[in-house]
């Protein structure tokens, strides 16, 4: 099986109205960085690829035939609580505050503007979730 490189077998991909916001949202919020973009006739975004730690993600303005839809992502970070002041910095709204977890992960959750929700989590352990 061969996969680019810098993506995962499993790839989020966002349809969103507003993916331009969105893109800046994914790289100035969540610390990505954007790899590639390819734009529509009418130069809305047609693809882009953002890179968050070690995955990519794609992301496309939505359209009639692929409307928008809300994700769930879990993020992981080496700082939670700073990853989460980035996040609310860059648009989105608090779900959940950051607290230490039962299975071994700092975690918060925030919703940006598209309606997505990211569980932004520190691993605090070694090891398999308990």
């Amino acid at each position: 099986m061969k996969i680019p490189p810098g993506f995962c077998t499993v790839t989020p991909y966002f349809f969103v109205a507003g993916a331009e916001g969105f893109v800046d949202f994914l790289v100035r919020g969540l610390g990505g960085e954007e790899l590639r973009r390819t734009a529509r006739p009418d130069g809305r975004i047609a693809n882009a690829q953002v890179r968050l730690g070690g995955s990519t993600v794609m992301v496309s303005e939505s359209s009639a035939a692929y409307p928008p839809m809300p994700s769930s992502c879990y993020l992981y970070v080496e700082d939670a609580d700073a990853a989460m002041a980035g996040a609310l910095h860059g648009g989105a709204a608090q779900v959940m505050a950051v607290a230490d977890m039962p299975y071994g992960d700092r975690q918060g959750g925030v919703r940006d503007a598209w309606g997505n929700l990211w569980w932004i989590s520190q691993r605090l352990e070694d090891g398999p979730y308990r």
